[in-house]
């Protein structure tokens, strides 16, 4: 280490706070500053290396080898550091704990699978939309459709009961705060820490589970030895975890991203095939998933900053995903873009294994809407709900014409 910090370049340093409130309810300002500051920054405020390029972002998350996620994916190192719960045996676990949870989720998530959801999950869908369009032509779009169809759509297939499903994102609202430092926001959710997660832990259990959904599917697996009877309830966990939050984030992104771009919802319109690419420029235009950490193994040297083993990295998504180097016109929603080689997923082994989930929700939703709805523009000012690191929305007021 010695003779290569003796040749290593000084990063340019930042005392910016990425999780100051104001960055979270805005954070392009600060991801342009990193991104011109240099391909490696060190943010002085919590003694981490941050890369914000989508160069260095997109290479540190398929190097799992150097950059590992068992270390935690948040601020806290759990080398060092008790997690506040169970991690997660697939976001927070390296190779080969990480390998048996991942091929029983991507077997179980397989085409196949969601070929037979299309179905039931368009009709869902259009009951949704025909419901909240016979209400009102100006509505709440975050609260009817983007958290409504997931909190429907998705437990169900998991096999979660009826009951309780008002929980989920409490629960991943505590667990995506949990990731950056012991904030307000942290502690604005620590008096519902044991309740919220007593209430999943149950949840995740084979008994709580219907015999046909996601769930029993995992338990199952544990049956047949590819899985512990230990991993199961945690595997269960991670997909009501993962899988909700973020698809109610991206779709509300989505609805946004064609309420300010009319173009584009004409463009859907005339093409329906369209859906899933919207869907994919949205997560990178909005990057519901902003950051997230991984933990060096090894001194490891980037653009010619060496970054000290075992220390943190902080990668941002959302400025990888909006980086002139990699996306012309970033800022811009643009259906004509090819939006793969976001990161708005993560990348590698540890990229988000339901993604096609959440894809085929945003299908069910947008075909459902582009059939009934003409025009789609704001009715007032949206509003964000701060998260460590989530790219949150607490309402998203819309004006829809029937057509």
């Amino acid at each position: 280490m010695t003779e290569a910090l003796e040749h290593a370049l000084v990063p340019p340093v930042s005392d910016a706070d990425p999780f100051d409130p104001e960055v979270l309810l805005d954070p392009g300002p600060l991801h342009q500053a990193l991104r011109e500051a240099g391909p490696v920054v060190y943010l002085s405020r919590y003694d981490v290396h941050a890369l914000a390029r989508h160069e260095q972002v997109h290479a540190a998350l398929v190097d799992w080898q150097r950059f590992e996620s068992g270390a935690g994916v948040g601020l806290a190192n759990f080398r060092h550091e008790k997690s506040w719960r169970p991690p997660s045996a697939l976001l927070e676990a390296d190779p080969p704990l990480h390998d048996a949870p991942r091929r029983v989720l991507r077997e179980i998530l397989a085409p196949p699978a969601l070929r037979r959801l299309r179905t039931t999950w368009a009709a869902t869908a259009e009951e949704l939309v025909d419901q909240v369009l016979a209400e009102a032509t100006e509505f709440d779009a975050f609260t009817a459709l983007a958290e409504a169809f997931p909190l429907r759509a998705f437990p169900d297939a998991v096999g979660l009961g009826p009951d309780g499903r008002e929980n989920l994102l409490p629960y991943g609202n505590m667990a995506f705060n949990s990731f950056g430092p012991r904030n307000d926001l942290v502690t604005a959710d620590a008096h519902r820490v044991a309740e919220l997660s007593a209430w999943v832990n149950l949840h995740c259990a084979r008994e709580a589970l219907s015999e046909d959904g996601f769930g029993a599917q995992i338990w199952a697996a544990a049956d047949r030895g590819d899985l512990t009877c230990e991993q199961a309830p945690l595997v269960v966990r991670s997909l009501l975890t993962a899988g909700v939050d973020t698809t109610v984030h991206g779709l509300a992104a989505c609805l946004y991203a064609v309420a300010t771009h009319p173009e584009e919802w004409q463009r859907l319109r005339q093409r329906p095939e369209l859906t899933r690419t919207a869907f994919d420029e949205a997560v990178r235009w909005q990057s519901p998933v902003q950051t997230f950490f991984r933990t060096a193994t090894t001194d490891v040297t980037i653009a010619g900053t060496v970054i000290p083993a075992d220390t943190k990295i902080l990668m941002f998504l959302g400025a990888a995903n909006r980086d002139p180097r990699r996306w012309p016109d970033p800022d811009r929603f643009d259906l004509t873009r090819d939006p793969s080689g976001h990161v708005g997923f993560g990348m590698g082994i540890h990229q988000c294994v339901g993604q096609h989930v959440a894809r085929l929700e945003a299908e069910a939703l947008l075909t459902a809407l582009a059939c009934r709805v003409e025009r789609i523009e704001l009715a007032g000012t949206p509003r964000r709900h701060p998260n460590n690191t989530l790219r949150s929305w607490e309402s998203l007021p819309l004006r829809v014409k029937k057509g």
